[in-house]
């Protein structure tokens, strides 16, 4: 169960303010961020580069601390880029989930990790 503290909306304010009181708004350009996003996506990447899949589902606490690290960094800069631009992250991604399940009917895609335009 979540909390008001655990909301989008309080993580989004909370960043904000980390972000003004350092003065970093002006680096904060969306060319920038996405560019910090990939390289800490890279890093979270990185955490598995070796494993075999059941390594990958495996993870020691260690790993699952470094790996919940990178995840982290990964979508603060994600909901960077929505903040700078105006974008609302959960109106966008039920947007897409409507348009991934028209690309991908049930009857299609069911089992399947075939891209859409393989259907024809």
């Amino acid at each position: 169960m979540t909390t008001p503290n655990d909301s989008l909306q309080h993580l989004r304010a909370k960043i904000n303010t980390f972000v003004a009181e350092r003065d970093w708004d002006q680096f904060h350009t969306p060319k920038n961020l996405a560019m910090a996003m990939i390289v800490e996506a890279a890093e979270l990447v990185e955490q598995f580069q070796w494993d075999t899949p059941a390594e990958s589902l495996a993870m020691t606490p260690e790993k699952r601390t470094a790996v919940s690290h990178e995840l982290a960094d990964t979508f603060v800069y994600l909901l960077r880029i929505a903040e700078v631009l105006n974008i609302d992250l959960i109106e966008a991604a039920n947007q897409k989930i409507v348009l991934n399940a028209q690309k991908y009917p049930i009857e299609k895609a069911k089992g399947s990790n075939a891209k859409y335009t393989a259907y024809e």
